[in-house]
């Protein structure tokens, strides 16, 4: 099945869709670093079947997509700086909110189902509003903005339309959650919003993939059971820190049972060695960069835990929070490699330009293995519309 997707940045998305068994038509981005990241791997012959990726550089704002209407898929990781809890918070009056591009991009792909990822801050209440904007505008695509219309004259116009329940010649059923992609098997803790449209008229009945791990599964492996520690040959601790005691002592393993461990960072960093200042030890970006610390109420990830989110910034308090807390207590900056296998990158992926674009990248990037959970959950739904139309047309 064909897709297209936008803001497409170092390939989060792009691998998680692809492993989806989706063919990219095109992959749109703004940023050169992350275009360079792209096309260094569709050239890269140790990663699987993506040499035919179509990176084009440029602003969605700017695109003709005519050329890929009917694409099975639209995907994108949009722009998440107005709505993120480091940002200024300015919602869809920041100049980056790229929302009214991705519609516009429905509007003239009209693929059978898109999907969009963004940070957990566009559910917040502050936003609610414009959010249900967003979600009625994903569902009647086509029931453009008037000129000179203000935003909530024409979300009232579409919850109207969403009432009257009439028939529009392109209508989206539409389903957002935030997941937390350490419910997946990443070994981070990531909440992101998901957002899934799929054309009305084709019937699909969507619900989210479930969870397959949780964090009491990890508490009771670690501090009921011990088979944390027995698994990885380690040392068992004399007991958990004091924040989490009494969590431990309520565990309820009817709740969990059938729910593996969350993933640590032990996990992601198995067999990679202790990284070095000067050299990357012949491992792609596993070079140790110096003066990392931590800062108030912003520290850094214990590595048997599922890593703290990893953001786009280099200095300030993003930087406290790409570290991996020491057994002394200090910390260092994962390396490039370690935030790639945090965000479950294959170890064959190579990140382009400065230390600072690749920090970008991977703060910005969606979790690779998450992204094929939801797409492979997309395209079964696809191929069954599919199936459902050929033996119609037998018939």
């Amino acid at each position: 099945m064909k897709s297209v997707e936008l803001f497409a940045g170092a390939g989060g998305l792009a691998l998680g869709v692809h492993a989806a068994d989706f063919k990219h038509e095109a992959l749109v981005e703004f940023d050169k670093d992350a275009c360079a990241t792209l096309r260094t791997n569709a050239q890269n012959e140790s990663v699987s079947g993506i040499g035919d990726w179509n990176v084009l550089e440029q602003d969605v704002r700017t695109m003709d997509f005519s050329p890929y209407k009917g694409a099975d898929l639209l995907s994108g990781g949009v722009p998440c700086q107005p709505f993120s809890s480091g940002g200024k918070r300015r919602g869809r009056d920041d100049e980056r909110n790229m929302f009214p591009a991705f519609i516009q991009a429905v509007c003239e792909i009209q693929p059978q189902a898109f999907i969009i990822e963004n940070v957990k801050g566009l559910m917040w209440e502050r936003f609610q509003k414009y959010f249900t904007y967003i979600l009625l505008q994903l569902q009647f695509p086509l029931f453009s903005r008037r000129p000179q219309e203000k935003w909530m004259t024409h979300c009232s116009r579409l919850q109207a339309e969403a009432v009257a329940n009439g028939h529009h010649d392109l209508e989206y059923t539409v389903a957002a959650k935030t997941l937390n992609a350490a419910d997946f098997g990443v070994p981070q803790r990531r909440e992101r919003v998901f957002i899934v449209g799929f054309q009305k008229k084709l019937g699909v009945q969507w619900s989210f993939p479930p969870p397959t791990h949780s964090r009491e599964a990890l508490l009771h492996a670690q501090w009921v059971t011990g088979a944390y520690w027995t698994s990885r040959k380690l040392k068992r601790p004399t007991g958990p820190a004091p924040t989490l005691a009494g969590q431990v002592k309520t565990l309820n393993r009817d709740i969990f049972h059938d729910l593996e461990p969350w993933a640590t960072v032990r996990d992601a960093l198995r067999r990679l060695p202790k990284p070095k200042a000067n050299t990357d030890q012949g491992i792609s970006g596993h070079r140790l960069v110096e003066g990392a610390r931590s800062y108030t109420g912003h520290t850094g990830s214990d590595l048997d835990f599922p890593a703290k989110t990893l953001k786009a910034g280099v200095h300030g308090v993003p930087g406290g929070e790409n570290t991996l807390v020491l057994p002394n207590g200090g910390v260092r900056y994962f390396t490039i490699r370690e935030a790639a296998r945090l965000q479950s990158f294959p170890d064959e992926w190579i990140f382009e330009g400065s230390w600072a674009a690749h920090i970008r990248q991977l703060g910005n990037a969606v979790p690779v293995s998450l992204v094929k959970k939801i797409a492979s959950a997309v395209a079964d739904h696809l191929h069954e519309v599919d199936k459902r139309g050929r033996g119609v047309r037998a018939a």
